[in-house]
């Protein structure tokens, strides 16, 4: 019994570490683009981006480079639902967090919750957050942001209470950039996921 406990054990282990062997010599599905390789619209897209306020082309822009004339329209969106919404950054970004953790997309938890917590975000609310709970010792606004981005990313809809109750905490247009928010970092999520973008080197899965 003991000398098949060990076999089972050993081919586990063997399973294992060609598994994480091959995850790590996987080729990208969307390799680096580097910026003497592409083309002009590629080029005007990529200068436009790295020059802006994000300082660098990383995250989804890579792959969506493949797409110029898309990826700037969505990077002149998520420039104004990343630093000119009318949301202050602690709600904006918590807003954001849930849509990662909806989508299991690590790395845009790993690239916003660092944003969230220097925005005010209790940084217990982010942890209970990545463990699926609702967030303990949430403020009241934060509870609404809770509230409308789970029952809109789990029902589709929002109820007329809820929607009553976002109007009266965020304004009219604070709900829309509530809604904007979260349709734009489910798209963002959506190509991470698809690309397979990887947690930087020594960055622990955040779940």
């Amino acid at each position: 019994m003991r000398r098949m406990v060990i076999a089972v054990l050993l081919v586990v282990l063997f399973f294992g570490m060609a598994t994480i062997a091959s995850a790590q010599t996987k080729e990208p599905r969307f390799p680096d683009l580097k910026r003497e390789q592409i083309t002009e619209a590629q080029k005007r897209v990529y200068d436009s981006i790295a020059g802006g306020p994000r300082g660098g082309v990383r995250g989804p822009f890579g792959p969506l480079l493949r797409s110029p004339e898309l990826t700037d329209r969505v990077q002149k969106l998520g420039e104004y639902l990343r630093f000119n919404t009318s949301l202050p950054a602690r709600l904006n970004e918590f807003a954001i967090i849930i849509n990662a953790r909806f989508w299991d997309s690590k790395y845009e938890w790993h690239s916003h919750k660092p944003l969230a917590i220097k925005g005010g975000l209790a940084e217990s609310i982010a942890n209970d957050l990545a463990q699926n709970k609702r967030p303990a010792n949430m403020k009241p606004d934060e509870e609404l942001v809770y509230d409308f981005c789970t029952t809109l990313h789990r029902e589709h809809f929002v109820s007329d209470a809820l929607f009553k109750r976002a109007v009266a905490i965020l304004g009219e247009a604070g709900v829309i950039d509530l809604i904007g928010v979260s349709g734009y970092y489910t798209l963002v999520s959506m190509v991470l996921n698809v690309a397979e973008i990887p947690l930087p080197p020594g960055v622990k899965s955040p779940w």
